[in-house]
């Protein structure tokens, strides 16, 4: 009897290599890709296009750079998610303004990167990054109608505490509503 092995289709690919880690120098070119390629879809319908088309990765590069080289305080966090030797995704998260809470400030994932559990990744580092400091909330303010963002805080625990906020957008002083999520942070589980 003749057994023929033939190989499982994934047996020849490479894993990916997804993790989260501190941003560097050398990152802040591409976190300015993203967060202009994510600001452009995000607010394309929100913003006036005179203020949509200002985007530029290498304003945004530039800001990243500047909390990169001064960070205003120890608690001041910049994380990238990579994929392999790539960049896909970021956050920022910082002490809010109150005590033994940190706040997401911004992030994104790629686009063509969203829904592969990066975001996901970015969360989850800030949630440990906050609890190894003794912090267990973390709060985030999001536009009320983005349903999609809302959503995926939704899935990682965050609620809305009945906090909001109007926030001027443009020249004309066009304002959004903003939300804001908190999450508790349980204890970490031991093995």
């Amino acid at each position: 009897m003749l057994t023929v092995i033939t190989p499982h289709p994934c047996e020849n690919r490479r894993m990916s290599d997804a993790s989260v880690r501190p941003a560097r120098p050398a990152d802040v070119e591409e976190i300015g890709r993203i967060q202009d390629a994510v600001f452009r879809i995000a607010y394309a319908d929100l913003l006036a296009p005179e203020v949509v088309a200002a985007f530029s990765p290498g304003a945004f590069a530039g800001a990243w750079r500047e909390a990169i080289s001064a960070p205003p305080s120890p608690q001041h966090r910049l994380l990238v998610a990579t994929e392999g030797d790539d960049v896909v995704g970021f956050l920022a998260a910082a002490p809010a303004g109150e005590t033994g809470v940190i706040e997401v400030l911004t992030g994104g994932v790629h686009p063509g990167r969203q829904g592969t559990g990066h975001g996901s990744r970015l969360l989850n580092a800030v949630a440990d990054l906050a609890r190894e400091s003794g912090i267990r909330r973390l709060q985030v303010w999001t536009l009320a109608d983005d349903e999609r963002v809302r959503a995926f805080l939704g899935g990682a625990g965050f609620g809305p505490d009945g906090s909001w906020r109007d926030r001027e957008v443009d020249p004309d002083g066009r304002t959004v509503r903003e939300v804001r999520l908190v999450t508790e942070l349980a204890d970490p589980i031991d093995e």
